[in-house]
């Protein structure tokens, strides 16, 4: 019976420690600390969400002049506007999203996920 114990006692300080891990990792942000979001509909590279998903879903918008660090990246729009890019895929914010830290859009109709670090 006291080997049941402490294997429980150890499975559940193990599952508490990688739920802090998860917890712990970064989670992308954008240069006014906002978070953005990746889109699964978008295919090789190129943004897919334009009209009323571009209203709740914006992209992150850059210009020619602006250089971000490793993995960042532009990609032209229909419009001819340019969009950010993190390895390789359009990122966006989510509307709903008010302050700094909120990531209330990650998991959205299963296609739309937080880029953690």
């Amino acid at each position: 019976m006291k080997n049941v114990f402490v294997l429980g006692a150890s499975l559940l300080v193990a599952t508490c420690a990688l739920s802090l891990a998860a917890n712990a990792a970064t989670v992308l942000t954008a240069k006014n600390g906002m978070t953005i979001y990746v889109f699964d509909k978008d295919v090789g590279g190129k943004p897919s969400c334009y009209g009323g998903c571009a209203a709740k879903w914006p992209p992150y918008a850059a210009k020619a002049s602006e250089k971000m660090g490793e993995g960042w990246a532009t990609v032209k729009r229909t419009d001819g506007s340019l969009q950010w890019t993190y390895d390789g895929k359009p990122v966006y914010f989510y509307a709903s999203d008010k302050k700094k830290g909120d990531k209330t859009g990650d998991g959205i109709g299963g296609v739309w996920h937080i880029i953690s670090e």
